[in-house]
């Protein structure tokens, strides 16, 4: 673990409007900026309820599919260049955010994306970016990463810039007030994996640690408030904030085997991320306790349980996530268990996640928590 004086840097974006209405705000933040031609980047869900953008004038696409790939990227950026925008809008989750960062650096540069993959390779930004999350788990409105599926390979290839740090994040949690329970509950284990694996990362800082434990705690206080109750806006608002609060832990720190053992859950069967990170999670803070047992019982204790063992740590967190009405047994998604073997050797390739787990993890051990994790 690193001390407290290893140099760290922080980007966020330059304004963050938090709290309930804040979206109404957007169209005049537009005005001001002297925006004119905005170009949305939506999903079917959230293009029907666009309005609550109120912006007349936007150009919009709405093909944001979950998990994009890299064809899906290519009609974003098409479209894009198409209408000929000043300003490129995110509106929905992860994967519309992530989208829009992309659309918004490839928008007439010339290049794709693997021109620009891998850290600090994107050109700089030509348009606004803005960013107005739906649902409260990536953080991704905070962050300079995005994520797409290559599907000549089923990987997902990574791009970090900080021309992809939006100008404006708008988090507005009356806007997940309709997010289903659970989507609601696996979004919220989202958001709180960032943060855990964060805090318990190889590469972890005294200043993300805040956030992150701040960020646990969130969701322990309020994540099964809102997945009982859906117009609970006070817990609406605690998620909300625990998602930005990963989405800070996400750049200087970023994840670690959890999100590496989740991918192939996504990419190869096309589990949602939020479902496939929830799947995996209590089995990998299991398997890290040894390494690092002080750091694990602050997060059992702020999730409402003690351990004192690994095996009541995985007790403790899977009764937690099946709390929130989740199944956590991998043979409930239609994984064929004869695909577990591959799909640990592709999640032990995932070195920018799994050099930095607390402890390393061999390729039969990560077959061992994917059979934990396929019997539930």
């Amino acid at each position: 673990m690193t001390t407290i004086d290893r140099p760290l840097e922080m980007l966020r974006p330059a304004v963050v409007r938090f709290g309930e209405g804040t979206v109404a705000g957007l169209a005049a933040w537009l005005a001001e900026q002297g925006i004119s031609r905005p170009f949305i980047v939506s999903d079917a869900f959230n293009v029907a309820r666009i309005e609550r953008l109120q912006l007349s004038n936007a150009v919009i696409f709405g093909n944001v599919m979950p998990e994009p790939d890299l064809v899906n990227l290519n009609e974003a950026v098409a479209a894009a260049e198409a209408g000929a925008p000043d300003a490129v809008i995110g509106f929905g989750g992860g994967s519309a955010m992530d989208l829009a960062k992309l659309v918004a650096v490839l928008c007439g540069s010339g290049k794709g994306l693997h021109d620009i993959s891998g850290p600090h390779r994107a050109p700089p930004r030509k348009v606004a970016l803005i960013q107005v999350p739906t649902t409260a788990g990536t953080g991704s409105e905070v962050g300079t990463r995005a994520l797409i599926t290559d599907p000549a390979t089923m990987n997902k290839i990574a791009t970090e810039s900080r021309h992809m740090l939006a100008d404006i994040a708008i988090i507005d949690p009356a806007l997940t007030i309709t997010v289903p329970p659970g989507v609601t509950a696996a979004t919220g284990v989202d958001a709180m994996a960032h943060c855990v694996e964060a805090f318990t990362s190889r590469r972890a800082h005294p200043i993300i640690d805040a956030y992150a434990m701040e960020g646990t705690t969130l969701v322990g206080k309020y994540l099964l408030r809102a997945v009982r109750d859906g117009n609970d806006v006070e817990a609406r608002a605690g998620l909300s904030l625990a998602a930005f609060y990963g989405g800070v832990c996400l750049g200087p720190v970023n994840t670690t085997a959890g999100h590496a053992l989740s991918y192939p859950l996504g990419t190869r069967h096309k589990i949602a991320h939020g479902i496939a990170n929830a799947l995996i999670f209590p089995h990998v803070l299991a398997a890290n306790y040894e390494a690092v047992p002080d750091k694990t019982k602050l997060v059992c204790r702020a999730l409402g349980f003690e351990a004192d063992n690994a095996a009541a740590v995985l007790k403790g967190a899977g009764a937690f996530c099946r709390s929130l009405g989740l199944d956590m047994a991998l043979a409930a998604y239609g994984v064929p268990e004869n695909d577990l073997p591959a799909m640990a050797e592709e999640a032990h390739a995932i070195r920018r996640l799994l050099d930095f787990n607390p402890r390393d993890l061999s390729v039969p051990e990560i077959l061992d928590i994917y059979k934990a994790a396929y019997r539930g």
